[in-house]
C-alpha cells in the first residue's frame, strides 16, 4: 500500500480541500494527449500488461495475482478514490488503442503530498524516454494537483528506476519498507522532493 511522506507539512483545510478538488477535476490528457483515466473497459489491456513480470514485478502495490477479478476491483477502487480525491489511475493508450503503461497517482490531501507509481511495456522501456517523461510527470502533479510534496520508492535492485529518480533531483532519505497488498513487505529506496525545490530546480 501506499505510505505518505515521512516529512509532515502542516496543511489548512481550505488547501486540502482546493487539492482534493483538483484531483477530481484533473484532465489527464494536459499530461500528455495518449492518457485516459483508466475505466473497466480498460481491465482487459491492464490484465496483458501486467502479466508480464518485467512490467509488474518490480511494482510493490499491484493487486496479486494478476487477474480479470482483481483488476478490475482495483480499478474500480482507483475510481472511488478519485472521487474522494485521493488517487488517479491512468492508462496510456499505443497508436492502436492497447493499454501500453499507467500511472498511479496517490495523494494525500491533509499532507498536501503524493506518491507515483507506475510501468510501461516491455518494448517500450529503455527507450531513452523515461527520465524525461518521469520529470514531466512529476511537475505535473505538482503544478496540476497543487501539492507541495511527493515522495518516490523503488525496490532496492531496480536501477533503472532508481537512477531516473536521482536525476529528477529527489533527494535519497534512506529506505522504507513498503507493505503489498498481501502484508508482505518489500524494503525501498526512499525520495522526497519539495515543491518549491523543484520549482527552483527547473526554474519555474
Amino acid at each position: 500500500m501506499s505510505a505518505p511522506p515521512k516529512t509532515v507539512l502542516e496543511v489548512a483545510h481550505a488547501e486540502a480541500e482546493a487539492i482534493r478538488e483538483a484531483v477530481r477535476k484533473a484532465d489527464v490528457t494536459t499530461l500528455a494527449g495518449d492518457r485516459a483515466r483508466a475505466e473497466l473497459r480498460h481491465v482487459p489491456g491492464l490484465v496483458a500488461l501486467l502479466s508480464d513480470v518485467r512490467v509488474s514485478g518490480p511494482i510493490y502495490d499491484l493487486p496479486r495475482p494478476i487477474n480479470e477479478a482483481g483488476i478490475t476491483r482495483w480499478v474500480i477502487e482507483n475510481q472511488a478514490q478519485a472521487l474522494a480525491g485521493e488517487a488517479l489511475l491512468i492508462v496510456s493508450l499505443d497508436e492502436a488503442g492497447d493499454v501500453a503503461g499507467y500511472s498511479r497517482i496517490a495523494v494525500w490531501p491533509d499532507r498536501s503530498a503524493a506518491e507515483l507509481a507506475g510501468a510501461v511495456r516491455a518494448d517500450r522501456q529503455n527507450s531513452g524516454r523515461g527520465g524525461a517523461g518521469m520529470a514531466h510527470v512529476f511537475g505535473w502533479i505538482f503544478e496540476t494537483l497543487g501539492v507541495r510534496m511527493m515522495c518516490l520508492t523503488a525496490a532496492l535492485d531496480n536501477l533503472r528506476v532508481q537512477k531516473g529518480i536521482d536525476a529528477a533531483g529527489f533527494v535519497r532519505m534512506g529506505e522504507r519498507d513498503a507493505v503489498r497488498p498481501d502484508g508482505t513487505i518489500r524494503r525501498s529506496v526512499y525520495w522526497e522532493m519539495a515543491r518549491d525545490d523543484w520549482r527552483l530546480r527547473h526554474r519555474l
